[in-house]
């Protein structure tokens, strides 16, 4: 099997958390002996790979993985750890996965932006941005022509952990009157993430290289609202805000506490407007947006409506901030 021939041996540095178990998933699936070097505190390996555990902040935590790899895959950013496993590892991989972020561009006002668009400078290491900027030069600069350069957008699906995605399907599911951002002119843009473990086993079997943002199709937000209302069978009331209104009651942006997630600043819109021209020539498959939203959502059910998130605004929060605009 040419798989086997070329890609036998897959080393996640990570795959006990969501992203990159899923990946060890992938890869066990299609038939690759898979190691996975973490701490362990998000978990542990799925059934069918290995798990070594090892602190990558120490000397000789790669001394349990010798050998050669025909695909190491990095999920980390944080330049110590980034530049720890280039030493100990780049002489030994045939071909290097990194998985940065669209997050590393520059601007968000230019739609339909692509693989070129500029970067933000690395200048402060401890900002996420700058951080994958710095991983990326790093990595391309040991790797060359073996070096493959994921930027995924918000990536989405059952078991993410940020909710920020899955806060408005819970949301709507719950009913009563939800607040809402003004929708006129935003876009929602994600990646689910069976896709992206996907593409980035594929693109190991295939030994691709360069940059390539794995982002889905930009749907407008009315429509996402729309599936999200139909899926959930919300029959309460979307209540529209404004961002001055919105703002003025200390109500964020994107994700985190207090936060309306997927919500951005107009003059950032083009955030969710990047070109995957590149993800699917390059043979990425995108499943259709209600797809996941309908296995969000029951992942949303079984995990329970009303827990606690890392997302959102909580239940108190809401309506205190309905009553005073109201």
């Amino acid at each position: 099997m040419w798989l086997h021939e070329v890609m036998r041996r897959v080393l996640i540095l990570g795959g006990t958390a969501w992203l990159g178990n899923t990946i060890a998933r992938e890869a066990v699936r299609a038939g690759a002996d898979v190691v996975c070097l973490a701490r362990g505190v998000s978990g542990t390996a799925p059934e069918g790979a290995r798990f070594v555990r090892a602190d990558r902040t120490v000397p000789g935590a790669y001394g349990q993985v010798d050998g050669d790899w025909d695909k190491v895959i990095e999920l980390a950013y944080d330049p110590d750890i980034v530049g720890s496993a280039l030493d100990a590892l780049a002489g030994r991989a045939r071909h290097w996965t990194l998985v940065s972020t669209v997050s590393v561009y520059q601007r968000n006002d230019e739609p339909g932006a692509d693989e070129s668009a500029a970067l933000v400078k690395p200048q402060e290491l401890t900002e996420y941005a700058d951080a994958k900027v710095a991983a990326e030069l790093a990595s391309r600069e040991r790797l060359g022509e073996r070096l493959l350069v994921m930027r995924p957008g918000l990536i989405v699906g059952a078991g993410d952990a940020s909710d920020r995605f899955g806060y408005w399907l819970a949301r709507l599911r719950r009913g009563g009157q939800v607040l809402m951002p003004k929708s006129v002119g935003r876009f929602v843009q994600v990646i689910d993430v069976l896709d992206l473990a996907a593409f980035i086993v594929s693109a190991g079997r295939d030994r691709l290289s360069g940059t390539v943002n794995a982002v889905g199709h930009a749907h407008a937000f009315e429509e996402f609202f729309a599936w999200a209302a139909e899926i959930t069978d919300f029959e309460g009331e979307a209540v529209h805000v404004s961002d001055e209104l919105l703002r003025e009651n200390d109500v964020r942006y994107w994700a985190g506490p207090r936060s309306l997630p997927l919500w951005l600043p107009a003059s950032d819109a083009a955030f969710s407007l990047r070109s995957n021209a590149a993800f699917l020539a390059a043979g990425g498959l995108i499943r259709p947006l209600r797809d996941s939203m309908t296995q969000i959502l029951q992942d949303e059910q079984m995990r329970g409506l009303d827990r606690d998130r890392r997302s959102g605004l909580t239940v108190s929060e809401e309506r205190e901030i309905l009553e005073r605009i109201r």
